[in-house]
């Protein structure tokens, strides 16, 4: 029985560079004695991109499911049966539907466990449009189809140390303020402690809040959104043992490196969050969508219609985005194992009650 994991990547949209990042990624052979790559998406459209970027160094394995895939090839689900016309840098419906019935299938095969994980190459969300698909990305399409209960999914950006979640995600500017509310972002720090925690495996994670407003509200001058919300959940998250600080101010945390002494950071709204993220780590970011059942990663960048297959692009955060997400799957399995150990649990979960925490100072530990 093979101990390789399988790691589900869907095709995304056809027009973009997406099929660039998967020869270019799968040209190095030894990626496959890593993992098992399972394709979902198109021989056809593979056999295209192929063509046009000269690269005849990569041999899909076509197969009819994921079942049938094997260790040591570059399989690929022949999942969209119709031909799609491929017009490079362009959004077509052609191309939503081919991304959208990749998405499924790998979705449905992701429950049912014949993958180990999903890594989704990028869409357009506009194109993919239709009566099966009214989300305004991959994070909501997979936190309806996966969440148990009250969860919620994160959007969470990582690279390395850096980890930045959002508390809001694809929704217009104009609604955020609305949007937050204390519960909102008490429920987000739950979430993010814990995939900190089981997902990374830090034991004490450290969690940045930022504020809504300019100067995180100035005392109220600029916005009461902190005073009123942001400082009462940060405070009744700290009650419940979660290290967490804030609201700090957004413009110059990231500027002065502030952000290296927290494990993570919880901005409000996603522009708040990315800018800064993607400045820093623009061609290693992954996109982790934490808070679910299942494991998801994503490159951060999106189609890049303008390079579309002109050979321009980089595969580093599909690259990473395949590690991150083999990782986290491995740490699951560690976080889980260890706290079936009445003993073990005892371990990992110690700590003193009358424990203070002010993570506003810098000191020694940070």
């Amino acid at each position: 029985m093979s101990h390789l994991t399988k790691v589900g990547i869907t095709h995304g949209d056809v027009n973009s560079i997406a099929y660039e990042l998967l020869i270019k990624t799968f040209s190095d052979a030894r990626e496959i004695e890593l993992f098992t790559p399972v394709i979902y998406g198109s021989s056809k459209s593979a056999s295209y991109h192929r063509k046009v970027l000269d690269n005849n160094t990569v041999n899909f394995y076509i197969i009819n499911r994921a079942e049938d895939a094997q260790d040591g090839k570059v399989n690929l689900v022949n999942c969209v049966k119709e031909e799609t016309k491929i017009e490079l840098g362009t959004a077509s419906s052609e191309a939503g539907e081919s991304a959208f019935i990749a998405l499924d299938t790998a979705a449905n095969d992701l429950n049912e466990g014949k993958i180990d994980l999903l890594v989704t190459l990028p869409i357009n969300k506009d194109s993919m449009q239709s009566n099966r698909f009214s989300f305004p990305g991959h994070t909501e399409f997979l936190e309806e189809r996966f969440a148990k209960g009250n969860d919620k999914a994160l959007m969470t950006l990582v690279s390395g140390s850096l980890k930045v979640a959002v508390a809001t995600g694809h929704i217009p500017l104009s609604e955020v303020p609305t949007a937050i509310s204390k519960e909102l972002i008490l429920k987000k720090l739950r979430t993010l402690n814990h995939c900190l925690k089981r997902d990374f495996l830090i034991e004490k994670p450290r969690i940045a809040v930022l504020g809504l407003n300019p100067h995180a509200g100035e005392n109220g001058l600029l916005g009461k959104e902190e005073a009123e919300i942001i400082e009462p959940a940060v405070k009744e998250a700290q009650n419940e043992r979660i290290l967490c600080a804030g609201p700090f101010a957004a413009d110059g945390f990231f500027g002065t490196g502030r952000h290296a002494a927290f494990d993570a950071v919880l901005a409000m709204y996603h522009d708040q969050g990315l800018i800064p993220f993607k400045t820093l780590a623009m061609n290693s970011g992954v996109n982790y969508t934490a808070g679910l059942p299942v494991v998801r990663t994503s490159p951060d960048h999106g189609t890049a219609y303008d390079i579309a297959g002109k050979n321009e692009a980089s595969d580093e955060s599909f690259r990473q985005a395949i590690y991150l997400g083999i990782v986290i799957v491995r740490n699951r399995k560690l976080y889980d194992e260890a706290r079936k150990s009445p003993l073990k649990k005892m371990f990992f979960d110690r700590g003193r009650d009358d424990e203070k925490l002010d993570l506003t100072k810098e000191d020694d530990d940070m």
